[in-house]
């Protein structure tokens, strides 16, 4: 008997009857076939297609037999999906295909399974039960009592059906199951299929197994070679045995290495300490960062030292310009250690003011000479333990910074850079200056002892360079240092270093192309003279990013393409400007004198000013000065008072007029010796009004019989004097000499006179020569009041 259901094609499943399954529906036809089914009775006729990928089948992509279903539950998801429970009734097979309303109808006709019974059927259903019995116990999928289930089943149609449903196998596989008649043949079949993928299962469990055994077995041995270190540990015998492990690696480094007699019982000692101790212990850890250290040092191990002479000077000259006497000093040391093959490492001191490239030439050096760089800044060190360690009875302890940075170099003969060696501190607290003496010391650093290590460590190959911006140090440590100095840079020597290196940092470091920035050599200069006045170059390069900035600035906001700094545009980059450039007075000046004077940071020009103020010859001092400058002061004025007469001043004058000497820029320290000769200058020039020459600038101490005194710093002097516009400088007699280190740039723009006498440098300085006066002691009896005159009565009484 035919009948017309609805069609619900299946992709991955074979449903047999009287099994319950649940679907996941999609397809709107689908869907629309069931909610056909649930209109009328509830049958559904359930298909497998031929081709699960086929979204709308036809008749030739559906198998010829499916089974008539029944719709138990139907439920629609929030995703539009149909989950659906059905049951399958009777075979059927599909006589007819026919399109409904949006789902498609088959015309189907009931498949009859073939009665079959006696004993062969209840044997081969006894086999087919044990069968799947042994293959739901491979079968971790099953449940348990599915196995229990089928074997109540007494039927062989229904009990191959309920095995068929049940194996894993393949869509075809299950379809043939489906759409054999015979129950019989049937069972034969899914006792074919369940034998194969038993074979499978087994398969898969003896690999699963062997794997399993394995993972077990090196999980055991790693268990039990910890197990075995750990005994090994407290027996102390780690070392013997064990490869890789802690205490055989100190042990290969210590044999290795090419330690010192000295290092090599240290060493030894303090492994077999480690080896009885507890291997977590606070003792251990002690001596195992001990051995660290000594062992990390760069035993036996040195940089090759460059011997090309012509190639370090080149090296040198292409890092700095100028600085000719730090360079030829290098070369020579260089030259030396070629011809000698051994020398100690010199100890160099660079001083000289902030940004000349003290640090940077440090480096340079460590370049020419193929040795490793280390820098140490000492600025605020003042615990002597950071040079030499501390000893070990102290709870973290550590080396000093000689021994950790000699450690970091890799090699026994770096270049050792301690750079503000002048800023070291010193308070009860400590000494670190006096701690640096054994390291600095030529003599004795060849057996340099760390408090930390307790052996001693060879320094003399290590090349120390210190530097400082003053030689504001004991002594001791200056007695074991060559000092060179570093004045500072011309004009044309800025301009040099700035057009070499500094422009093209500062384009590279803001990103500009090539052809968007550039700097003339008369706007550079103009930079120079109008907002620097200083010895190095720092501020020169700040000023020089400033211009970089600005005009980024200016391509960005597409205000250019590119831009040229010239003198005339400088102030639009630079801002307003800084400094004048030229003499520092417009024209000669009474009591106004421009003294020269040395700072840590390079010259600079001083002005010293002198008025004549009501009073009884007393010297009145302001500016802030210290005292070497107040004795010079009163030293000046006092010699004044003895030579009145022959420079024209009548000692009457010193009865009721008192001197005002005054030097500005009142919060400014200023102390120092060489102020003398322009103070008498300025109080001569106040007391007889002969005007002081405005392009004249002075150096000098003076004595109280007016001699003139040698200064120091005279290079950073005549520089500022070249910078501030002075023509003209009177300098001492005995420091005519230094004039050889000075460089010729110099001294061709300045015109430079030695003087000895204080005469000497009145006839120099002043705009007219002084005339004598001749003055005796009854001149100045008569020119000075009355003594003990006073008024009684109205009359006068002696």
């Amino acid at each position: 008997m035919t009948q017309s259901l609805p069609v619900l094609p299946l992709r991955d499943i074979v449903v047999f009857p009287h099994m319950i399954v649940p679907l996941f529906v999609g397809r709107d036809k689908s869907v629309a076939a069931l909610e056909s089914a649930m209109a009328a009775d509830k049958e559904i006729f359930l298909v497998a297609q031929l081709d699960p990928a086929e979204d709308d089948p036809g008749r030739a992509d559906l198998h010829e037999l499916g089974v008539t279903a029944t719709v138990l539950q139907l439920l629609k998801l929030p995703d539009g999906t149909v989950r659906v429970l059905v049951e399958g009734k009777a075979r059927a097979r599909l006589d007819l295909l026919a399109e409904a309303e949006g789902f498609l109808t088959a015309e189907t006709s009931p498949v009859e399974d073939a009665a079959v019974e006696g004993p062969a059927v209840e044997a081969l259903m006894r086999s087919v039960v044990s069968q799947f019995e042994s293959y739901a116990k491979l079968n971790r999928k099953l449940p348990a009592e599915t196995a229990v289930q089928l074997g109540e089943i007494d039927d062989a149609s229904r009990l191959a059906d309920a095995i068929a449903a049940n194996i894993q196998v393949k869509v075809p596989e299950k379809q043939l199951l489906l759409a054999e008649p015979d129950p019989v043949k049937r069972l034969e079949r899914a006792f074919a299929l369940m034998e194969g993928e038993l074979g499978v299962l087994q398969v898969e469990k003896k690999i699963k197994s062997r794997v399993k055994r394995q993972m077990e077995k090196t999980q055991r041995e790693y268990y039990l070679n910890e197990q075995l270190k750990a005994i090994q540990r407290e027996l102390g015998n780690e070392g013997e045995e064990g490869d890789g492990d802690e205490i055989a690696e100190l042990t290969q480094k210590i044999a290795t290495l090419k330690l010192s007699k000295e290092a090599r019982s240290k060493a030894t000692a303090e492994l077999k300490k480690l080896k009885t101790m507890a291997p977590m212990s606070a003792e251990a850890t002690v001596v195992r960062n001990y051995l660290d250290v000594l062992l990390g040092l760069p035993w036996g191990k040195k940089s090759k030292i460059k011997r090309d002479i012509a190639a370090a000077q080149v090296v040198l000259d292409e890092d700095h310009y100028a600085l000719d006497k730090v360079k030829d000093r290098i070369v020579e040391y260089l030259g030396v250690q070629v011809r000698t093959n051994k020398l100690k490492g010199p100890i160099l001191c660079l001083v000289g003011p902030p940004g000349v490239g003290k640090t940077s030439l440090g480096k340079s050096i460590a370049k020419a000479t193929g040795r490793e760089f280390i820098r140490q800044s000492l600025g605020g060190v003042r615990d002597e333990a950071e040079i030499r360690g501390h000893r070990r009875t102290y709870i973290g302890s550590l080396p000093g910074k000689i021994v950790t940075n000699l450690k970091k170099a890799g090699a026994s003969n770096p270049l050792f850079l301690l750079d503000e060696i002048d800023k070291l501190g010193q308070d009860f607290r400590g000494d670190p200056a006096s701690a640096l003496l054994e390291v600095l010391d030529p003599e004795q650093n060849g057996k340099f002892n760390d408090h930390y290590l307790e052996i001693d460590i060879d320094l003399s190959d290590v090349m120390f360079v210190c530097t400082a911006n003053t030689l504001n140090l004991p002594q001791p440590l200056l007695d074991r240092m060559e000092i060179i100095r570093l004045e500072g840079y011309t004009e044309d020597e800025k301009v040099e270093i700035a057009e070499r290196h500094l422009v093209a940092k500062q384009m590279e470091a803001h990103g500009f192309k090539p052809g968007e920035f550039e700097l003339t050599h008369d706007g550079l200069r103009a930079l120079i003279q109008r907002y620097t006045r200083e010895a190095g170059v720092r501020t020169l390069e700040r000023e020089i990013a400033k211009l970089c900035r600005k005009a980024l600035r200016r391509i960005l906001e597409g205000k250019a393409t590119s831009v040229t700094v010239t003198p005339d545009n400088l102030h639009e980059f630079a801002g307003v400007q800084k400094y004048r450039h030229g003499l520092s007075e417009t024209e000669h000046q009474i009591g106004a004198v421009t003294g020269l004077a040395w700072t840590e940071v390079g010259g600079e020009l001083l002005t010293i000013e002198s008025v004549t103020v009501p009073g009884k010859g007393a010297a009145k001092i302001t500016g802030k000065l210290g005292d070497v400058m107040k004795e010079s002061i009163e030293t000046g004025f006092s010699y004044i008072k003895a030579r009145a007469p022959s420079y024209g001043i009548k000692p009457s004058l010193f009865a009721r007029k008192d001197v005002h000497i005054h030097l500005p820029e009142g919060a400014v320290p200023k102390d120092g010796p060489s102020a003398g000769i322009g103070i008498v200058t300025s109080i001569v020039s106040t007391l007889t009004g002969v005007p002081v020459r405005r392009e004249v600038a002075m150096t000098g101490e003076v004595t109280l019989r007016g001699r003139v005194l040698p200064i120091g710093g005279l290079k950073e002097k005549l520089l500022a004097a070249l910078r501030g516009g002075i023509e003209t400088v009177l300098i001492p007699q005995e420091n005519e000499k230094d004039l050889a280190d000075v460089p010729a740039s110099i001294k061709d723009g300045l015109k430079i006179i030695p003087v000895s006498h204080v005469d000497e440098v009145l006839r120099l300085a002043l705009t007219e020569p002084l005339e004598a006066i001749d003055w005796t002691d009854a001149d100045e009896l008569a020119a000075m009041p009355p003594v003990g005159v006073a008024p009684v009565g109205g009359e006068l009484h002696h």
